[in-house]
């Protein structure tokens, strides 16, 4: 009994402290209002215009030196253009490279991406100004109109880039030669958009990424470009990474994996030839021309190859060069694409397609090598 009444009264004082602690939660006063515990609800009485403190979304950021939401005003060179990279590299990570605005599936975070627009933009008015009328050229060196973040020579970019931020819908994997080469060959179409203004190539990728990624049958991992300016001829080999079957279980019923995982790295060659001062968007900028040769693919260090096939599918090359010309619709005409190279420094690259989508790239922190069989 004694044990009991112990008990008892170890209850009573713990009950009393809770009250007591939960009593001064609410307790106000006329200029602020303690915010409520774990669990707790504010009473709406307790709520005025006198007590309530809002926080308004730009100035939790207004204070950081690296990252704010609004066109800066700087007008130091290097520190602006240093900030803005940073702000690009935040940009590309939350919105997934890009692929997180997705104009197929709704216009969430389509804000985002044309932040992302207008920061780039703002990179390039920055260290790239307005061109001169009408630059001359001379043996492929560029204008004296353009800066020195536009490259001069293709050996400027020689090496790994890796992807991390295009503006481009529908797929960031459109990066690839092969696929600057479908979007381009639309050009030489009768009609370039259907009778309701969408444009064909457009639909083409639209279409595409709807077979090729619903229900999460096909994910794109690293996209990155390796640039051989040495060799003779110079080529570009764009590389993606693309697992298939990642998860594939049915809901609530199973939490097992149906299917393997399996995938590789797609590579895309195409030769290049020595970059041409032009001006592109009322800038000036470099146009990288390339004719694309061939498709290949590679192994990903724990990604298992197609089954069945083996070690064999590592060593398929497709010349699709010259499946390309046997078309009936390209007419005999080459696999060509291009892009507009706007900036190029140690560690950052931003090209544009025909279409003026971004994209940029940054030399890798982990590089891969890449053996050309």
């Amino acid at each position: 009994m004694p044990q009991q009444n112990h008990c008892t009264a170890l209850l009573l004082l713990a009950a009393s402290c809770l009250f007591l602690d939960s009593s001064s939660a609410w307790t106000t006063t006329t200029s602020s209002i303690s915010a409520p515990r774990h669990g707790q609800r504010l009473p709406s009485s307790a709520i005025s215009a006198s007590s309530v403190t809002t926080t308004d979304a730009s100035s939790s950021s207004s204070s950081s030196p690296w990252f704010t939401s609004s066109i800066d005003t700087n007008t130091n060179e290097n520190t602006s253009v240093e900030k803005l990279k940073i702000q690009l590299l935040q940009l590309g990570a939350a919105l997934d490279r890009g692929q997180a605005y997705n104009p197929t599936s709704g216009a969430y975070y389509e804000e985002n991406m044309n932040v992302a627009r207008a920061k780039i933009g703002q990179l390039l008015d920055i260290a790239a100004p307005a061109p001169a009328p009408a630059p001359s050229v001379d043996d492929n060196t560029m204008a004296a109109a353009t800066t020195s973040t536009v490259p001069k020579s293709l050996e400027e970019m020689d090496g790994e880039w890796e992807l991390v931020l295009s503006t481009v819908p529908h797929g960031i994997f459109r990066s690839s030669p092969f696929f600057l080469a479908i979007q381009e060959s639309y050009e030489y179409a009768e009609t370039k958009t259907f009778e309701d203004g969408t444009v064909k190539s457009d639909l083409f990728f639209k279409l595409h990424e709807l077979q090729t990624c619903s229900w999460g049958a096909s994910k794109v991992g690293r996209i990155a470009q390796h640039i051989d300016a040495k060799s003779d001829p110079k080529y570009l080999y764009s590389t993606f990474d693309t697992s298939l079957f990642s998860l594939t279980v049915i809901p609530i019923l199973g939490w097992f994996k149906l299917l393997p995982t399996f995938g590789g790295c797609v590579v895309t060659a195409a030769t290049c030839k020595e970059l041409t001062p032009d001006v592109f968007d009322n800038r000036s900028v470099a146009r990288l021309d390339m004719v694309v040769d061939y498709t290949t693919s590679r192994k990903v260090d724990g990604l298992d190859g197609l089954p069945l096939l083996g070690d064999i599918i590592w060593k398929i090359k497709v010349p699709v060069g010259a499946i390309w010309k046997l078309l009936p619709w390209n007419k005999g005409r080459e696999a060509t694409c291009k892009v507009y190279v706007n900036y190029v420094d140690q560690d950052l690259r931003i090209v544009q397609d025909v279409d003026g989508e971004y994209f940029v790239y940054t030399r890798p922190v982990v590089p891969r090598k890449l053996v050309i069989l």
